[in-house]
């Protein structure tokens, strides 16, 4: 299905992707304590407005 170098480019792909991204929130950890304090809470209000949403439309199938 894929040849042997598109295999090691994904492999290759995947870690780099990975380590860069590990990288880079690391290094800006600090700076999202600070300034996305309470950001926990809005995920969970979506979260739960859309868990809502699908329930309104699960109870009221005709």
């Amino acid at each position: 299905m894929f040849s042997n170098g598109q295999l090691h480019f994904a492999v290759f792909f995947v870690i780099a992707f990975s380590a860069v991204l590990i990288f880079t929130y690391k290094k800006d950890f600090k700076g999202h304590q600070v300034h996305y304090k309470g950001s926990f809470k809005i995920l969970l209000s979506f979260i739960a407005a859309i868990a809502i949403l699908f329930m309104i439309k699960y109870f009221n199938k005709p």
